[in-house]
């Protein structure tokens, strides 16, 4: 089913362009001739943040002469937040016309992927992170006692087989489609990162997924520029050798999206306000550059400024 156009609460966007911190070198990349990127940060069961900003993406594409659109998903869709099954049901169902969709993986769909297949130890560990809450939204309330990381091994692989059927089969084939890494131009899209040092085809899944420190703390040259989630800061993080666009939707009510189109970068975001303007239905989107509305187009300015530490990350846990 198709999920809903309008997203269930008054959700607003703004675009900005911040800048790097005061004596911190901007990244220098661009995308192929053409193309605009719209790289959206972990959602983590935040459904009307995803259905504003995909609504703000199809209004940010109509102002634009791209021709090629390209939404990439940097993964983290489930857990934590309330409305993951709505979260899985609106990456499924919106497909505008023009877009191509990626869909990358997260840590915590790799910890759902591995239970589902087997690895009760990953689903002791999801229980943990927020997998209790979205097992919530698949299964009966009897279930549940046995979703945490104490529960003997029998009670797991029970559970484990009651997620599994439970699950509809396009939240299971989205899961299992989902990508590691996707490449556009100077740019490379992950989840957490890269392993400095280590060449982009010896990448593992740990690397990948899970990665902090070391990665977000190196100031090596990686070849591309890296965009990631995965690491929640403030606002989002400008590096010489990375992004990181994960500002924490599920309890800041702030989900990102990059938007990338030459060698220019601006930032789409959800905030709280009034419910942004609708698109009408048979509108062409592509062929007219149209300027924002007032309302939505906000200065850096009005950013709060980053720290001037190595990172402002701040949490780390899974």
């Amino acid at each position: 089913m198709a999920p809903d156009p309008d997203p269930p609460d008054p959700v607003a966007l703004r675009w900005t362009r911040p800048a790097p911190s005061a004596g911190v070198e901007p990244p220098v990349a661009s995308v192929p001739p053409g193309t605009v990127v719209y790289a959206i940060g972990d959602v983590h069961g935040c459904s009307d943040l995803l259905a504003a900003l995909q609504r703000g993406i199809e209004l940010d594409a109509g102002m634009r002469p791209a021709r090629r659109r390209v939404v990439v998903y940097l993964g983290d869709y489930i857990s934590r937040g309330t409305d993951t099954r709505g979260v899985l049901d609106r990456v499924i169902g919106w497909r505008p016309r023009g877009f191509e969709i990626v869909t990358l993986m997260g840590n915590h769909e790799q910890m759902l992927i591995g239970f589902l297949e087997g690895n009760l130890f990953a689903g002791r560990r999801w229980f943990t992170h927020g997998g209790r809450e979205v097992a919530a939204q698949y299964l009966a309330p009897d279930l549940l006692p046995q979703a945490n990381r104490r529960a003997p091994i029998e009670d797991l692989a029970l559970l484990r087989e009651h997620l599994y059927a439970a699950l509809p089969s396009a939240h299971r084939q989205l899961l299992q489609a989902l990508a590691l890494k996707h490449h556009e131009g100077g740019y490379l899209f992950v989840h957490a990162g890269i392993r400095p040092g280590l060449a982009l085809e010896a990448q593992t899944s740990l690397d990948l997924l899970w990665i902090r420190g070391r990665f977000l703390d190196s100031t090596a040259h990686h070849g591309p520029i890296v965009v990631h989630g995965h690491c929640v800061s403030a606002t989002p993080e400008i590096r010489p050798n990375r992004i990181g666009i994960d500002t924490g939707a599920w309890r800041t009510g702030v989900l990102t999206c990059l938007v990338l189109e030459g060698g220019v970068r601006e930032f789409l975001q959800t905030t709280a306000g009034a419910p942004i303007p609708a698109l009408h239905a048979g509108s062409d989107q592509g062929t007219k550059a149209r300027a924002r509305p007032e309302a939505y187009a906000q200065p850096a300015a009005t950013q709060a400024p980053e720290k001037k530490a190595t990172r402002n990350t701040i949490e780390e846990e899974p």
